[in-house]
């Protein structure tokens, strides 16, 4: 049986990397790769368990390819959380205080939380708004391919598309905060954005210095 979670922490790893050419959750940033970056910042800021929503090792969607918010109602039916803490794999200059700033802002306002611009790191509690999204918005999307998804076979999965996360926020009660270092929202998708952001990190640990 599943515990109760109070905020539970989503590393969101489920993207195909098409453009990167390679794992995105792989890639090594300071000999840490970035799926065991992400986790260790939302321990540290403040989620007790942790959770993969795809990949290797990740939570299976309930249905394929319905992009991040298939994987968020897949761990929401599953581990029954209070509130979800939700981080993109490809944000290595990311910290656990500007997680921790998102969280607390969240729980403050009692309402679903992101960066000015950007909706995905999210904070979101999992209340009565987002519950009805998902019925009106997922639940025909659920039914039409819940016998398909229940066998193993990956052929016999449906390949549907489902809302955005930014349907999902303007249905919801919402705000948005800014971070105290924008650099931090800097995602990576290729090869030379991956660099541009090992450049960044580097300038910034030398003017710490």
């Amino acid at each position: 049986m599943t515990l109760f979670q109070s905020c539970l922490g989503v590393v969101l790893a489920g993207g195909k990397s098409s453009r990167m050419g390679q794992n995105k959750a792989g890639l090594l940033r300071d000999n840490q790769d970035m799926l065991s970056y992400s986790k260790s910042l939302l321990n540290a800021a403040g989620s007790s368990q942790v959770v993969v929503s795809g990949g290797e090792h990740g939570v299976d969607d309930l249905l394929a390819d319905m992009g991040p918010l298939g994987g968020i109602q897949s761990i929401i039916e599953q581990f029954k959380p209070q509130a979800l803490l939700i981080l993109p794999v490809d944000l290595p200059l990311m910290t656990s205080n500007e997680l921790l700033a998102l969280k607390q802002a969240g729980e403050l306002s009692q309402r679903a939380c992101y960066f000015t611009d950007n909706y995905l790191p999210l904070y979101l509690p999992v209340n009565a708004f987002v519950e009805q999204f998902f019925q009106q918005s997922l639940s025909r999307t659920y039914s039409q391919g819940k016998s398909q998804v229940a066998s193993k076979s990956a052929n016999n999965k449906r390949n549907l598309s489902g809302p955005s996360v930014r349907s999902l926020l303007t249905q919801i009660p919402h705000r948005e905060i800014t971070p105290k270092n924008s650099q931090c929202l800097f995602n990576t998708n290729t090869p030379e954005q991956w660099q541009q952001a090992k450049q960044l990190l580097s300038l910034q640990r030398k003017s710490h210095v």
